[in-house]
């Protein structure tokens, strides 16, 4: 005799085809399915764990997590469904169902999910990169996701991409594969400034700066002269700063700006100021000196030698030098306000 909680296990609610669906076939599949997710978000937790204590092969463990990930779900899901009842010997049913949903309106995510596996697999984009896309927005990769990509800029700001605009539009990756690149700094001095004394002060300086790289063959720091302005010089300093500055490109450009600006300083180097000759034909009738006489104009004395001041403290050289915090998803910090918000880059 069957009791109250096998009949109520045992009522059909609907049947699709010619398979009925009870209500204890529903509450095993949902078992089922939740024991997946359990066990993927755990999977995954555990390969972050270890992502974030290894030196190398980040990437690789990232791509290991992304599929078990997505394997054990889908798993989850055919299995949770054939516990409900439905027979997957014909897949007839299920690829209409599908075939029905994107035609509704997957497409989209389906072409979100196979972008992100794409950016994956392809390794032209990897976690903890700093890159910069079409719109201006640059920061550090820290989650390639099922249906966009998260960004996180130095204002710990997050930026979410859908996954297909990083593999249909531009995007610059500035540390692609652990490797720094060349920055232009422009600055100007006054004409006739002696172009060797110039160099010479400001290579000094960005030695100086503890982000900058060793000289060799291929990383060499330089100046250039690249332009005669309207009252000014133009020169540009070219330098390889360390990985860690060149996330940072904001602050390490505001720091070798000031290390230039002391070093000029301190060679009595000329830094102008915009200036506009002008000269007056004619005054009320009268020409030349005259005119000046009118107004009562008298050659100025040539200005006294600027002061040099002595090298301050460089603010951003110290924000350049603060350590890179490790790229960890899931390990949420105090924000400022006390709420919960992601790791900073």
């Amino acid at each position: 005799m069957q009791t109250d909680l096998e009949r109520v296990e045992e009522f059909v609610l609907f049947t699709i085809g010619r398979t009925p669906v009870t209500l204890g076939g529903i509450i095993a599949g949902a078992l089922v399915v939740v024991m997946a997710f359990v066990v993927a978000a755990a999977v995954a937790f555990a390969l972050r764990r270890l992502r974030s204590r290894v030196r190398y092969g980040g990437s690789a463990l990232y791509i290991v997590e992304k599929l078990v990930t997505y394997g054990v779900v889908i798993v989850g899901l055919v299995a949770g469904l054939s516990t409900v009842g439905l027979d997957f010997s014909s897949l007839a049913i299920f690829a209409g169902a599908v075939g029905v949903g994107v035609g509704l309106g997957l497409q989209g995510v389906v072409k979100e999910f196979v972008s992100g596996l794409v950016l994956i697999f392809d390794r032209v984009v990897n976690i903890g990169d700093y890159v910069e896309l079409e719109d201006g927005h640059r920061g550090q990769v820290q989650e390639i996701g099922p249906r966009a990509t998260r960004i996180r800029n130095n204002d710990n700001i997050d930026i979410i991409v859908p996954n297909s605009h990083l593999i249909e539009g531009t995007l610059v990756n500035w540390t692609l594969h652990g490797q720094t690149r060349r920055i232009h700094i422009p600055f100007s001095v006054a004409y006739g400034a002696d172009k060797d004394r110039v160099r010479d002060a400001v290579l000094a300086a960005s030695r100086a700066l503890p982000f900058t790289m060793p000289e060799s063959d291929t990383h060499k720091s330089q100046v250039w002269l690249v332009g005669f302005g309207d009252s000014a010089l133009n020169f540009e300093l070219l330098v390889w700063p360390d990985l860690n500055a060149a996330k940072r490109p904001n602050a390490m450009l505001a720091a070798y700006t000031w290390a230039i600006d002391d070093a000029l300083r301190a060679a009595d180097i000329e830094i102008p100021f915009p200036q506009t000759d002008l000269r007056i034909r004619s005054l009320f009738g009268h020409e030349g000196d005259k005119a000046l006489d009118v107004l009562q104009l008298k050659t100025p004395s040539a200005p006294e030698p600027a002061k040099v001041a002595a090298p301050t403290t460089n603010d951003a050289a110290e924000d350049v030098t603060r350590p890179v915090v490790e790229v960890e998803p899931d390990a949420p910090t105090e924000g400022p306000s006390g709420a919960k918000t992601p790791p900073a880059s």
